[in-house]
């Protein structure tokens, strides 16, 4: 079976009863960036996250039968982690309850848009560190540390003009591969979120 065909919990467990590592991993890394977002909009502490959704997989692989009755794989995953996550905060900060109530209670369609959206992240920072070196620094530091052009000029040591010229060219790059991107398109409001928050 591939990593692909996996859709619900009987799927998996046939993937462990197996005892098919590779594939198992390959699943685990193809959610694992994006549980590790939607984690972290409740958490903030990536180290935690990390553990959070590690702890997951583990108890998946070693105790697969729990998620027999399972039918979306991927609502499950993120039901857990977000679970998870809301549990560790309620036990750091004394999260009022009906934040609970409010999670277990999101929709599949609220699972798909979280998805959808944190796979577009995850795309945009695979193709970000793509970007030529320089262009690279100078556009995360224009769009994640929110420095002025004359700042990230004193910085690296050039010209304002050179800073914008390479914010020009990323953008330029990074547009040609979501607008061009028929998959991307699909998806409507993840794909308008990235233009909105990174590509101007």
């Amino acid at each position: 079976m591939d990593v692909l065909d996996i859709e619900s919990g009987q799927h998996l467990i046939e993937i462990i009863e197996k005892n098919r590592t590779s594939v198992f991993t390959q699943f685990y890394s193809s959610y694992f960036q994006k549980l590790l977002l939607a984690s972290d909009k409740y958490v903030k502490d990536v180290f935690v996250t990390e553990e959070i959704v590690q702890d997951i997989f583990l108890k998946i692989w070693e105790n697969p039968y729990h998620i027999s009755e399972v039918k979306s794989i991927k609502s499950y995953l993120y039901k857990s982690v977000i679970n998870a996550s809301i549990n560790y905060v309620n036990r750091q900060k004394n999260i009022e309850l009906h934040h609970l109530k409010l999670v277990a209670e999101f929709s599949d369609e609220y699972v798909r848009d979280l998805d959808d959206e944190n796979e577009m992240i995850v795309l945009l920072h695979s193709e970000i560190e793509r970007l030529p070196v320089q262009c690279r620094k100078v556009f995360k530091l224009s769009r994640f540390e929110h420095l002025k052009y004359k700042e990230i000029a004193s910085q690296l040591g050039i010209s304002e003009k050179t800073v914008e010229n390479h914010i020009g060219n990323a953008l330029k790059i990074l547009r040609e591969r979501f607008m061009n991107d028929e998959n991307l398109n699909r998806k409507g409001k993840g794909y308008l979120l990235l233009v909105n928050i990174f590509l101007y």
